[in-house]
C-alpha cells in the first residue's frame, strides 16, 4: 500500500520527483495533433476549453496533467472521437515523484477531503516557489539545477488542486517552528507567510498552528495526511525519511482520523492562526 512522497507531498524527500511520463507526453501529443488538424491556435482552442494558452503548452508537451474538466471540454472541440477520454484515465503523474507517492497523488485528483498535519516542513500544498527551492536544495544528496527545478514544478503542479471543481475542503494544522526557522532566508519567510495568510481566505481552506508551547501533543509519531474519496472511504498517508506508506486499513485509517482531530483541538483557531502569522509577518 505504498505511494508517493508528500511532496511528492510535504518536502524535500530525496528520491526522483517529476518530469514528464510517457503517457503525459503521448496524451499532449495527440491533444497538439487534433488541435493543428482543426486549425486552432494554443490561444484559439484555450479560449474555446476555457483554459490559457500556457495551460493548453503544458498539457501539450506533457508538463501537466489534464484535469477532467479539460478532457471533457477538448473532446467536442477536437472532433468528439473519445480518444481523450478513453486515454485519460491510463496517464500517469509527474514520472519523476516519489514513487512511493504516486498512488496518493492518484486519489488527491478525485478527492473530497483533503486534511495535512506536517511538523518537518511547510507542505507542499502550501510552498512558495522560492521556498520549495531553497527546501529542495538544502537535502542531501546535492541535485543539479534540473533536477531542482523538476521537483519544484511537480510540488507546485499539485497545487492546481485548490482550484479544482467540484471543489476540495482542505485542512492544515502545521507547527509555528516551521514558519520560524526561516528557510531561504527573511526574503523567502516574508513571502511565505503573505502566502499563507492568502491562502488561509480562500473558502475551502482551513489553516491552523500548533503553536510553539504545547504539552498535550497528537502528533509526537510524526506528520500524516488524511484523504476522503468520493465514495466517501477514507485513506491516510505516513511518510519516513525515504519512503512512504498508504493506509487503507478502516482500524488503522481511524487512529489517525483520531489523532487529526486532536490536533485541530490542540492548535490555534484559524483567526488566532492568521493574527500569530501577521505578528510573525511584522517582525521580520
Amino acid at each position: 500500500m505504498a505511494y508517493e512522497s508528500t511532496d511528492g507531498g510535504t518536502g524535500a524527500a530525496g528520491g526522483a520527483e517529476p518530469g514528464a511520463s510517457d503517457s503525459l507526453r503521448t496524451f499532449g501529443a495527440v491533444v497538439q495533433a487534433l488541435r493543428e488538424h482543426t486549425g486552432l491556435s494554443r490561444e484559439e482552442f484555450g479560449v474555446r476549453v476555457g483554459y490559457s494558452k500556457h495551460t493548453v503548452a503544458s498539457v501539450e508537451q506533457g508538463r501537466r496533467m489534464p484535469d477532467r474538466d479539460f478532457v471533457e471540454r477538448a473532446e467536442p472541440v477536437l472532433g468528439g472521437t473519445g480518444a481523450l477520454r478513453k486515454a485519460a484515465p491510463h496517464l500517469s503523474r509527474q514520472a519523476g515523484l516519489a514513487s512511493w507517492f504516486r498512488q496518493w497523488a492518484r486519489l488527491e485528483t478525485h478527492a473530497v477531503t483533503l486534511w495535512t498535519y506536517e511538523c518537518r516542513v511547510i507542505p507542499g500544498l502550501l510552498q512558495t516557489e522560492r521556498y520549495a527551492r531553497a527546501v529542495t536544495e538544502s537535502v542531501p544528496p546535492v541535485k543539479d539545477e534540473e533536477q531542482v527545478a523538476k521537483q519544484v514544478v511537480a510540488r507546485l503542479e499539485r497545487q492546481q488542486l485548490f482550484e479544482r471543481r467540484p471543489p476540495i475542503t482542505f485542512s492544515f494544522v502545521i507547527e509555528q517552528a516551521l514558519v520560524e526557522r526561516g528557510t531561504g532566508g527573511p526574503d523567502v519567510t516574508r513571502e511565505l507567510l503573505d502566502s499563507l495568510l492568502e491562502r488561509s481566505l480562500q473558502y475551502n481552506v482551513e489553516l491552523q498552528i500548533m503553536p510553539r508551547h504545547q504539552p498535550d501533543h497528537a502528533g509526537f509519531d510524526g506528520p500524516l495526511m488524511l484523504l476522503e474519496s468520493p465514495d466517501n472511504k477514507w485513506f491516510s498517508y505516513a511518510e519516513g525519511q525515504r519512503g512512504g506508506m498508504l493506509i487503507s486499513d478502516p482500524k488503522e485509517v481511524s487512529i489517525m482520523l483520531q489523532r487529526y482531530a486532536r490536533l485541530r483541538s490542540q492548535a490555534l483557531t484559524s483567526e488566532a492562526s492568521r493574527s500569530l502569522l501577521k505578528q510573525l509577518r511584522g517582525a521580520l
